[in-house]
């Protein structure tokens, strides 16, 4: 048993919609990969989603307040 805990890697999807609203395998690019993780009562009854890129670098900060509205971050490395 590994005695260091990882952090679960997603792959990020691209896809072109359909009207008919199927998605076939052939339509599909994987674009990259991501780490999520959801902080549990923030400030406020807030929760906070970090989303960051498989090297740690943090990609987007997303409160979502109880109430179900949502704000979002959105950091961007490019020059």
């Amino acid at each position: 048993m590994k005695e260091t805990f990882e952090d679960s890697i997603y792959n990020e999807i691209e896809f072109v919609r359909t009207k008919k609203g199927v998605i076939k395998a052939t339509q599909v690019k994987i674009t990259g990969k991501s780490k999520i993780s959801v902080e549990e009562e923030g400030h406020n009854g807030a929760k906070v989603v970090v989303k960051k890129d498989e090297n740690d670098t943090i990609k987007e900060i997303k409160f979502i307040c109880s109430c179900g509205k949502t704000k979002s971050i959105v950091l961007d490395y490019s020059e």
